[in-house]
């Protein structure tokens, strides 16, 4: 491997603000914004916009749509397709 061309690989906390959840993981993202650990020591947080605590797939609170009422609605406005 060629040297000096790859970013620094280091400890980095990630923090859902949605959900008020952190969590610490290693990543070659940086901040200049810093936190202090459990562990007592500084590390470069991220804030991150959703993760698994707020995601609605992880949640639990996703929401299943209906395509086959919705083709019916459509068919019922518009009519079936024609043949050719």
């Amino acid at each position: 491997m060629r040297k000096a061309i790859h970013p620094a690989y280091g400890p980095v906390v990630f923090r859902d603000r949605a959900a008020n959840h952190a969590f610490l993981t290693r990543s070659t993202m940086t901040s200049e914004k810093t936190i202090e650990w459990e562990d007592g020591n500084t590390y470069p947080v991220v804030d991150v916009e959703i993760s698994n605590v707020s995601h609605p797939f992880y949640t639990g609170t996703a929401r299943v749509l209906d395509t086959a009422g919705r083709v019916e609605r459509f068919e019922r406005r518009y009519g079936k397709r024609g043949g050719a």
